[in-house]
């Protein structure tokens, strides 16, 4: 930043709260430069958000103004354009490379904004592309790009080799969930107290709610997520210090009583600034070497931070805006309103009844859930990969549209046909029965396909491989899965089945 705009306001939005977003060694303001935060009712207004999510977020907003104090504008305003004209009139402003394609548009659209480079993540836009544009012609696999950042940020290595000698301890981090168990017995995750602000949010979107103004989905009980830089340091220490040590080897499993199981729930601390990754990865590295927590536990952190999250990230924006638009399935069909409202009851399947109860009262549930019961059951039943993306965005705390847009449609959708994936990550219920406890107590069994016990999720996988047959057998992950089609007994009455369904959701 240049000397004569060492009075120039500086802006940050909602997801930019961190001190690393206002810190003049990495490229922020300078320390005398004036903040500027805007809350704009029209972001609310643009989709029917959770309820816990808005709450959260406008939460963190006012907390970190309440925190900068004098330092700080912090302007209500109906939209950003409305909140910028008030703050700053016709003056010039600087701002952290925003979060979304729709919002870079809307800054780069105002001449008097100069956008600065993004923060909070490990790998800038410049270096990815670099890295992409080295593997023309190739895909690009996130286990490539995620042993590039192991090597170029020394995580986890010894030398130039990988700590334990291998990149990716995966197979160490599937195991089901223990047997007979209701939950891990770990200590609990970190939970933040409320305070005034938090009251003051809730009021002002209960009223928001009765003038009709804003309309919102789920519930909003005491908050689960922190809201500042303090709280969010706390619940990092409380996950490395308390539940790292058990979190790889359960990654993938799930049990209906023990919702959040070992996970950080630091994605919303991270996606809203909170946090930086650097120190998240760092942390749980030195513990790994301190001796605390085995290496699968670190290894798997790691790649979800430094491997999943910057790979997400940097290819929501080297795709381009139009990736969202991908359907490579031709799927059409409209979300259910059960599913849009959140509305467990109207389903007897327990593994979504649990499932959908989870993110309406909280607005989060782990990876597992999201990726092989949600969006799973979304693909199979070819629901429009837009409107599930959309689902995703609005419905969990943690979700934003560089998060959504490239996990949905590319990763649970497969809608952009294998550019970021190898293959759909969808499964009959075998799956689902193995690694989580879901399914003994549910009304259908996860072998049976057709008639009154079938299970959803081994009918759907079966009515899916079958529709893009001549797409999946020249996958060489799916070829066996397409073959076993020829083996069923039942495909006939399957295919009926399906039929029927389609006729009555018509």
């Amino acid at each position: 930043m240049t000397e004569e705009e060492s009075g120039t306001p500086h802006w940050l939005f909602g997801d930019q709260l961190g001190p690393h977003f206002a810190d003049p060694a990495r490229g922020g303001p300078r320390r005398d430069a004036p903040l500027l935060m805007i809350e704009a009712r029209s972001v609310l207004r643009r989709r029917r958000f959770h309820r816990a999510k808005a709450h959260l977020i406008l939460s963190a907003m006012r907390h970190r103004a309440a925190e900068l104090g004098d330092r700080v504008r912090y302007v209500k305003a109906d939209t950003y354009r409305q909140g910028l004209r008030e703050a700053v009139g016709d003056g010039r402003v600087t701002v952290h490379h925003p979060t979304s394609h729709a919002a870079l548009a809307l800054v780069r659209a105002l001449p008097a904004v100069r956008v600065l480079p993004a923060r909070g993540f490990l790998v800038t836009h410049d270096e990815f592309r670099l890295w992409a544009d080295g593997h023309a012609g190739k895909h690009l696999r996130q286990e490539d790009f995620y042993r590039w950042v192991r090597r170029t940020h020394d995580l986890l290595m010894e030398g130039d080799q990988p700590a334990g000698g291998r990149w990716n301890l995966d197979h160490d981090n599937r195991r089901p969930p223990p047997r007979g168990a209701t939950e891990l017995g770990v200590p609990p995750p970190y939970r933040p107290r409320e305070d005034d602000i938090d009251a003051e949010v809730r009021a002002d979107l209960d009223r928001w709610s009765r003038e009709g103004d804003v309309r919102f989905v789920g519930e909003d009980g005491p908050r689960r997520f922190p809201a500042t830089r303090r709280e969010a340091l706390a619940a990092l220490t409380r996950f490395t210090e308390h539940r790292l040590a058990t979190f790889g080897a359960y990654e993938d499993a799930v049990l209906a009583q023990d919702t959040t199981m070992s996970h950080s729930l630091l994605s919303s601390s991270l996606n809203l600034g909170l946090l930086d990754p650097a120190e998240c990865a760092e942390r749980a590295e030195a513990r790994w070497r301190a001796g605390d927590v085995p290496l699968n536990s670190a290894e798997g952190f790691v790649r979800q931070i430094a491997g999943w999250r910057e790979y997400v990230w940097h290819l929501y924006w080297y795709f381009g805006p139009r990736y969202r638009e991908s359907n490579a399935l031709g799927h059409h069909e409209p979300l259910p309103d059960w599913f849009t409202e959140l509305s467990p009851d109207a389903t007897d399947a327990n593994c979504l009844t649990h499932v959908l109860r989870q993110v309406g009262e909280t607005g989060w549930t782990h990876h597992i859930p999201r990726l092989m019961i949600l969006g799973s059951y979304a693909l199979q039943r070819g629901w429009e990969p837009q409107a599930v993306t959309d689902w995703f965005h609005r419905s969990f705390v943690d979700g934003y549209d560089w998060v959504m847009v490239p996990n949905v449609v590319g990763m649970s959708q497969y809608a952009d046909g294998g550019r970021m994936t190898t293959k759909p990550y969808t499964s009959a219920g075998a799956y689902i029965d193995r690694m989580t406890d879901f399914c003994r107590p549910c009304r259908y069994k996860p072998s049976v396909r057709v008639g009154e016990d079938a299970c959803p999720f081994s009918a759907g996988y079966w009515n899916l491989l079958h529709r893009h047959r001549s797409r999946f057998e020249h996958n060489a992950r799916m070829i066996r899965a397409v073959q076993g089609l020829d083996r069923l007994s039942d495909l006939g009455e399957l295919l009926e089945q399906e039929r029927d369904r389609r006729d009555r959701n018509a």
